[in-house]
C-alpha cells in the first residue's frame, strides 16, 4: 500500500472518529448528566482512535474532545459554566490540554503494551481501561488544583471532599466501565477490520 493511501485512509479514519466525537458531544448520548456531575461518554471514541490511530490520532481526538467540553461551558453544562463564571483560562486548562494528554497518553501506552509479550487483545483492553483512568485522573487533578481556593471558600472542604469522591468514584467508575465494553469491542473490531497491528 502506498504512503499517500496509508496517509488518505488514516485522515478518513480520524475524521469519521472526529464526527462521531462532535456528533456525541451535542447530543444527548455524549453526556450521561446526574445530579451535578456529568458523565463522559466522549472517551470512547478517543480510547478507540488512540489505539488504532496511534498517539497522534489519540492527541488529536482528545483536543476535540477538551474543545467540546469547553464549548459546554457556555451554557450547556451547569457545573462548567460555574467554573468558567470562576476562572475561564482556568477552566480551559482543565477540560482541553487534560484531553490532549490522555489521548496521547492512550496511544502510548497501547503502543508500548504491543512491544511486550502481551497478546493484542489485551493490549487493547488495557488501553482501553486507562483512557478514561486517565481521563479521571487529569480532569479532577487540574481541577482540585486550580480551583481548591475557590472550592474551599464557597463550599468548606465538608462538602468539596464528599464532591471528588462522588465524582472519582461514579464518574471514573461508569466511564471505565462504557470503555472497557464499548471501546474494547470497537477497537479490537477496527483493528482486524483495517488489518492495523
Amino acid at each position: 500500500m502506498s504512503e499517500k493511501r496509508i496517509n488518505t485512509k488514516y485522515l478518513v479514519e480520524l475524521a469519521l472518529l472526529v464526527a462521531i466525537i462532535l456528533i456525541m458531544a451535542f447530543t444527548p448520548i455524549g453526556y450521561i448528566k446526574t445530579a451535578g456531575l456529568e458523565i463522559a461518554l466522549l472517551v470512547v471514541p478517543v480510547a478507540v482512535g488512540a489505539v488504532v490511530l496511534g498517539p497522534k490520532g489519540g492527541a488529536i481526538l482528545g483536543a476535540v474532545f477538551g474543545i467540546t467540553s469547553f464549548i459546554q461551558c457556555f451554557g450547556m453544562s451547569a457545573f462548567g459554566t460555574i467554573l468558567l463564571g470562576i476562572n475561564p483560562v482556568c477552566t480551559f486548562i482543565v477540560c482541553v490540554p487534560t484531553r490532549i494528554l490522555e489521548g496521547w497518553l492512550t496511544g502510548v501506552i497501547y503502543q508500548g503494551l504491543r512491544k511486550t509479550k502481551l497478546n493484542a487483545g489485551l493490549s487493547i483492553t488495557i488501553a482501553n481501561l486507562c483512557c478514561p483512568i486517565l481521563n479521571t485522573t487529569f480532569f479532577m487533578g487540574s481541577l482540585v488544583i486550580l480551583f481548591a481556593d475557590t472550592m474551599r471558600e464557597q463550599f468548606g472542604m465538608t462538602k468539596v471532599l464528599p464532591f471528588i469522591v462522588s465524582f472519582v468514584g461514579i464518574n471514573g467508575l461508569v466511564e471505565a466501565l462504557v470503555c472497557f465494553v464499548v471501546g474494547t469491542a470497537i477497537s479490537g473490531a477496527l483493528k482486524k477490520a483495517l488489518r492495523y497491528r
